[in-house]
């Protein structure tokens, strides 16, 4: 370890006079990275917060000290302590669409940050220091790009400015809070790299939280293991996530799906001879025609009773948009969805395919109950009368293992993975034929996840569901699904049996796809 540059010692936080961290205590020295883990709800996001004194309304550090460089920020007044965050001690959020501002330019958003500490340093320099973080962070054509806004940038790239922003003042040390959740392997392996890199040549002090075990131990030399608001064992990477002394440790482990591991599809249900939904020639179309952005081109599927089929691509090449045609949100620019040989109609006319959105807590309205959640499709569908709708909630809420009490609560009282239960009880709640799963448990922790996974399973095999799971993680991809279809530039360039697609890919950019999955010391060492 380098010199110490973070001591955090006894740190405890509360948010109401209740305690939601406890006497947190590691150090971090220069160069050095350190990796937080643990499940939603473990205080891991709240300690992150809680270095740079970034707590929402209500909490508060209640003892501890957090020592930067020997300077105690838990400590410091408001002015001084905005002297030293975001200069010396910075971070790297997890949303960068929701963190950055959409309405200023991100020459703009860059030149707000150097100016916060850089005092009266000239324009013209602040727009060269600009320049030189866009390149820093692998920005192509960062000169031009400069007056460009957040939504013109992929979700990698938008990613790569957070990291830029944070750099702005050559930090000492950045907390990254899930800075790779919602990024395809390529992209994350980019930004893990490119963080690695960070910490490697510039010697930054490195914090990542995540919930993927196969990240930490790509970008991290040290692990910390949270639950409850208390820390169970730190050590080494490689020594814990090849030997944990812990229960808990030992049971995230568990929990995390391998790329290795065969499909278990097979053993959850049977898929039917004749095909229950058949994609052909679909094409979605964007712009005039001499500005055409194509989403989609000349997509062909098929997707039987019981099946699911595993659907990855990185981002862009259109997995969402053909989610979205296929429930009718948007109409096809060319080809034909047909469901049991007949064409599906648009959104609202016919209830057999449902969507399961990805982020559990953006998808549900959070001003209705989770009863008139769930009861949407089938007042929207006119399904049922009053009393037929509450009893069908009450069914729905049961049948993907909540209480049927949870009908009269608000989504706020749930964790992620309760409202991702509540978000599956709405899709079927109209008894659909086909579930679309749009990255349904990328926004959730290893043990989470494998509870929504078995679910999913459960309900195939007692509803003969066809579901087409759309994911950016290989390995829940495999594991769930009985066919793997490959989506590039709005193509399908491979698909197949899902162990043969994952073994013995044919196509180049499966083979990309697959190398660039984060994987766990068994199998490979750390960047660094």
């Amino acid at each position: 370890m380098g010199a110490e540059v973070l001591r955090v010692r006894g740190l405890s936080v509360a948010f109401g006079g209740r305690a939601v961290v406890r006497g947190v205590d590691f150090a971090l020295g220069a160069g050095e990275s350190l990796g937080i883990v643990g499940e939603s709800g473990s205080g891991k996001s709240t300690t992150a917060l809680a270095l740079l004194r970034m707590l929402p309304g209500g909490g508060e550090i209640t003892g501890g000290s957090v020592e930067l460089a020997g300077q105690d920020l838990a400590a410091l007044p408001e002015p001084a302590l905005r002297a030293v965050r975001g200069r010396r001690i910075a971070m790297i959020f997890q949303d960068p669409m929701s963190s950055l501002n959409p309405v200023l330019t991100v020459g703009r958003q860059l030149d707000e940050a150097l100016r916060a500490h850089g005092g009266r340093r000239p324009r013209a320099e602040r727009a060269a220091r600009a320049v030189e973080l866009l390149d820093l962070v692998g920005i192509p054509g960062a000169a031009e790009r400069l007056g460009d806004f957040p939504h013109q940038f992929s979700g990698g790239q938008r990613q790569r400015i957070m990291i830029a922003l944070a750099l702005a003042h050559d930090a000492e040390v950045l907390v990254a809070d899930e800075p790779t959740t919602a990024l395809d392997p390529t992209v994350q392996r980019q930004i893990l790299r490119l963080l690695a890199r960070i910490n490697r040549e510039r010697g930054t002090a490195l914090v990542v939280i995540s919930h993927d075990l196969g990240v930490i131990a790509e970008t991290c030399s040290r692990l910390l293991v949270m639950r409850d608001g208390e820390v169970l064992e730190q050590g080494p990477v490689q020594l814990l996530l090849t030997d944990p002394q812990h229960p808990y440790t030992q049971a995230l482990l568990a929990a995390v799906p391998r790329l290795e591991a065969p499909s278990r599809a097979a053993a959850n249900s049977t898929p039917g001879r004749e095909p229950l939904l058949v994609v052909r020639g679909l094409a979605k179309h964007y712009g005039p025609r001499r500005r055409r952005t194509t989403a989609l081109d000349s997509v062909d599927l098929e997707l039987h009773p019981g099946e699911t089929l595993g659907l990855v691509g990185e981002s862009g090449s259109g997995k969402s948009t053909l989610a979205r045609a296929l429930v009718g949100v948007h109409a096809p620019s060319a080809g034909e969805v047909l469901l049991r040989g007949e064409p599906l109609g648009r959104a609202g006319a016919r209830p057999d395919v449902q969507l399961v959105f990805q982020d559990p807590y953006s998808s549900l309205n959070p001003r209705l109950t989770v009863g008139q959640i769930v009861a949407e499709p089938l007042i929207a569908h006119r399904l049922g009368d009053r009393a037929q709708r509450r009893a069908r909630v009450a069914q729905l809420l049961e049948q993907v293992g909540l209480e049927a009490s949870a009908a009269e609560r608000s989504p706020r009282e749930f964790s992620g993975g309760q409202r991702q239960r509540i978000g599956i009880a709405r899709a079927l709640a109209p008894e659909p034929s086909v579930l679309v799963c749009d990255e349904p448990v990328s926004a959730l922790d290893v043990s989470v996840q494998a509870q929504v996974i078995e679910l999913l399973a459960r309900l195939q095999r007692e509803l003969g569901l066809a579901v087409l799971f759309i994911a950016h993680d290989l390995a829940v991809v495999r594991q769930v699904s009985h066919r793997i279809a490959v989506l590039h530039q709005g193509r399908i360039v491979e698909s197949g049996p899902a162990d043969r697609v994952v073994t013995a890919p044919e196509h180049p950019y499966t083979a990309s796809l697959l190398a660039a999955v984060p994987t766990l010391p068994t199998t490979t060492g750390s960047l660094l």
